[in-house]
């Protein structure tokens, strides 16, 4: 079904969707970039998309729809799965006789409409819509899939209660048999499995469970920030815990002694790790589930938000055949994803990579990854003495977290080796007191360092977020934090403002809650600061120079610190600079 051109232009001439001298000057630039009308006069705000929906559907001769109030019935919306739903904007609304229904954003998309047919055996009658039913039809998946798993979870945790009741005993003074039995019953079972598919489908990274006096909380990070997602009877904690432990291969009688494990999963063809970290606390055991997705890739340092200089420095450094490279930030803050990212930048065929990690967070193929296991006594350091007889060309050291590690990695360096490392510290310039603190000696620390990359996720705004322009009040409270004249320049140099730019002029942008995305936020993206060890930055580490006079200087020569990154991000629309400042003051 090819949307004939001449017809549309006439179609939205009629309309009076646009002038007369609109339409002319269209058709000529849009013919000029080699775009489609309808989609330039979309992108350029002189028509809105459901404008553009409605004319399109007319020039088809088929229906448009308009499902922004519609409730749906799920046995009919589950006949397209959400995944499918989400990628390929096409949702079922409605079943008759004739067929079934579906709402599309491009009914030209014959693939998608094949796969439904076959997988409901129904003849499918394509409708066109706009985003926005698109959008409130997908809030409707999360809606239904919450209440039935909020139905299955309630109705299940009061079964355990009864039973717990019946056998007449407390659900904390259990044996290891009865704990494996309580494993092992179908309401527990049910509950954990609801539990993680849930998580997994809101895109959580983690989940915590925490016993209450008189409740259990299940809370979800989801981007970075905590969300309840119920309260169970607080009988169901004994059963839970144990249906956890069984799966990450713990003690299920150890109750006094903090617990580390792990264990996998596959759901929708996509492999899931999961790390779980048990502590004994004052009701009870609380646990949490830290959720990794294995076949995440596609990442790019660009997607994770670099840019310009700093984008420079970081190719500069991988271009190095020896020296570190260090990612620094709180835990959460997407260090490993970026040394991931490099890697997968440094992964060819013609150099050997091997990493010492925990946990393995990615499987990369032709990397040979190494899983600690202090236990039996492979630390990152005995990890690391191991992978110098391996004949490496590039380490990776998963975390830097004792003297023995950095004296290693600083050896490792020296003698022929790119490293690749984290260290837990708040900014790039404070990763050079850490290393001195550990014992490195600061001559090393020069010879060896290149770059030092500092990091913080912030929330990504959703499309439908609101345009505002800075007050006088606001500009002056913001340059209390910021050097504004400073800030101005930097991003004049990107040519992201107008050379003649000034902040009462330069738009920012605030969330607008919507029905799928409750905060006006999805998903994440990194604000950073990338530190050069510079030949006047080695001489102020040898001479002893503190923290503060090392970013000064970092900052003489272009590095954009990490919330003048933040301000960046919020004047090209990404996320808020209330994201920002929460993020950074934290």
């Amino acid at each position: 079904m090819q949307i004939d051109e001449e017809q549309f232009k006439k179609f939205i001439l009629k309309s009076g969707l646009i002038t007369r001298e609109d339409f002319d000057a269209a058709v000529k630039k849009a013919e000029t970039k080699k775009q489609k009308l309808g989609n330039f006069l979309l992108s350029e705000g002189k028509i809105s998309e459901t404008d553009l929906k409605q004319t399109e559907a007319f020039v088809l001769g088929i229906p448009f729809i308009n499902l922004v109030k519609e409730k749906i019935d799920f046995a009919v919306l589950s006949l397209i799965p959400e995944p499918i739903a989400r990628n390929y904007n096409i949702v079922a609304y409605k079943k008759t006789a004739e067929g079934l229904e579906v709402a599309m954003l491009d009914v030209d998309d014959l693939p998608v409409i094949d796969f439904i047919k076959k997988r409901s055996g129904l003849k499918i009658l394509p409708r066109l819509t706009d985003a926005a039913s698109i959008r409130s039809v997908l809030v409707q998946y999360r809606k239904t899939l919450q209440a039935e798993f909020q139905n299955i979870i309630q109705k299940e945790s009061s079964n355990i209660s009864d039973s717990i009741s019946k056998a007449g005993g407390k659900s904390d003074e259990k044996s290891e048999a009865e704990l494996q039995k309580m494993a092992e019953d179908l309401p527990v079972v049910k509950i954990v499995d609801s539990l993680i598919v849930h998580a997994i489908l809101q895109n959580a990274s983690d989940i915590h469970i925490e016993p209450g006096e008189h409740d259990l909380t299940i809370r979800y990070r989801i981007d970075g920030i905590l969300h309840d997602a119920m309260v169970l009877d607080k009988n169901a904690g004994a059963g839970i815990t144990a249906r956890i432990k069984v799966l990450a291969n713990l003690k299920l009688d150890e109750k006094r002694l903090p617990q580390d494990g792990r264990f996998k999963k596959e759901q929708d063809g996509e492999k899931i790790s999961f790390r779980v970290s048990t502590l004994p606390t004052f009701f009870g055991e609380k646990t949490v589930m830290r959720i990794l997705k294995e076949n995440a890739h596609g990442f790019s340092l660009e997607t994770l938000g670099f840019h310009g200089e700093a984008l420079e420095r970081i190719h500069a450094s991988l271009k190095q055949k020896t020296g570190m490279v260090l990612a620094t930030g709180p835990t959460g803050s997407g260090k490993t994803t970026t040394l991931y990212t490099m890697l997968d930048i440094l992964n060819k065929p013609e150099v050997n990579i091997s990493t010492v990690e925990d946990p393995i967070e990615y499987q990369m193929p032709r990397v040979n990854q190494t899983q600690v296991k202090p236990e039996i006594g492979l630390t990152f350091a005995n990890g690391l003495r191991s992978l110098l007889r391996q004949d490496p060309d590039i380490i990776m050291v998963g975390e830097i977290r004792d003297g023995e590690t950095a004296g290693l990695a600083v050896n490792a360096s020296l003698t022929g080796h790119l490293v690749l490392s984290t260290i837990h510290t708040n900014s790039a310039a404070g990763a050079i007191p850490r290393m001195i603190d550990m014992g490195v000696e600061p001559f090393l620390i020069t010879a060896t360092v290149k770059t030092i990359i500092a990091q913080r996720l912030v929330r990504r705004l959703v499309a439908n977020k609101e345009k505002y322009f800075l007050s006088d009040v606001e500009i002056k409270n913001l340059a209390k934090l910021v050097d504004l004249d400073r800030m101005l320049e930097l991003l004049k140099n990107e040519k992201v403002v107008d050379p003649k730019a000034t902040w009462d002029k330069i738009p920012f942008y605030k969330a607008v809650k919507i029905n799928e995305f409750e905060d006006g936020y999805s998903n994440r993206i990194g604000m950073h600061e990338v530190l050069e060890v510079s030949p006047t930055i080695k001489e102020m580490i040898i001479k002893g120079s503190s923290q503060d006079d090392v970013e000064t200087q970092a900052k003489k020569e272009g590095m954009m610190t990490m919330l003048e990154d933040g301000v960046f991000q919020a004047v090209l629309g990404v996320t808020s600079i209330e994201e920002v400042f929460r993020v950074v003051s934290e």
